[in-house]
């Protein structure tokens, strides 16, 4: 399983906590990867977890910062990523639910709002300025999240490959639906293996629903991407789908074709 890039060298300022890739893309995308990392501040001791348990799904998305970094390459998209593990803050969860800070030791109690400003906070700042940014410009960007999944989950193996995920506007994943099923290249499911009640929707009503913008998440299943090869794969695929939705659902879409 490939290994996040983890910074040894100190603890993520507001300013280095986030990570912004082709800030300037001109794609109709912009791509967030909210579990890109499993980076844990030095001070919080590995949260008293081994290195089994920070290479494993708990900690982070394997594979989903490659496959999106890959997507904004082909799709000339930019991509707003979050460089602390969501063990210390989940960027995708509201400031008031509970699992944004995961209950995961007793020993190291940092209260809820330290850590928001310490991880969540520059994320949305730059969330935030890189939707604005294109907006005042006169575009209306796709909001598409990145995602990963375990391919057994409390003992049961889920056989879908391919998640997409919507909360109230499902435009975009209608369009992202039709296309996948039309290829019929791999076992792909609406709101699963998460959906909207489970509140792994929050980037998607905060950011994008507010604005009116098409948005949608991906919920890859990790063993499918779990070297670069494959990694490289799935993103040539997903940005054909993503193409054609864009070419669906924005008729005056200047996006190149990628397929």
């Amino acid at each position: 399983m490939a290994k996040a890039a983890r910074t040894e060298t100190g603890d993520p300022s507001k300013d280095t906590a986030v990570d912004i890739a082709n800030p300037s893309g001109r794609g109709d995308l912009v791509l967030v990867c909210e579990h890109a990392s499993n980076f844990i501040p030095a001070d919080l001791d590995a949260l008293g977890l081994d290195e089994a348990a920070l290479q494993s799904h708990i900690a982070w998305d394997p594979g989903a910062l490659a496959v999106a970094s890959a997507m904004a390459a082909v799709l000339d998209a930019t991509l707003v990523a979050p460089r602390v593990s969501r063990l210390v803050y989940d960027c995708n969860r509201s400031l008031e639910a509970p699992s944004a800070v995961p209950a995961v030791s007793e020993i190291f109690d940092i209260p809820g709002k330290a850590r928001a400003d310490r991880v969540y906070s520059p994320f949305r700042d730059a969330l935030n300025a890189t939707l604005e940014a294109r907006m005042v410009e006169g575009r209306r960007p796709v909001l598409l999240s990145i995602h990963s999944f375990t391919p057994v989950y409390g003992g049961v193996e889920r056989d879908m490959e391919l998640g997409i995920l919507h909360d109230s506007d499902a435009r975009f994943a209608d369009a992202l639906l039709e296309i996948a099923g039309a290829r019929g290249d791999m076992v792909v499911r609406r709101n699963a293996p998460y959906g909207p009640e489970d509140g792994v929707a929050f980037t998607l009503s905060e950011f994008a629903l507010k604005r009116g913008l098409l948005n949608a998440m991906i919920e890859i299943r990790n063993d499918l991407i779990a070297d670069g090869a494959a990694q490289q794969a799935m993103a040539d695929r997903l940005s054909g789908y993503v193409t054609e939705a864009c070419q669906k659902t924005l008729p005056m879409s200047g996006m190149a074709q990628h397929a």
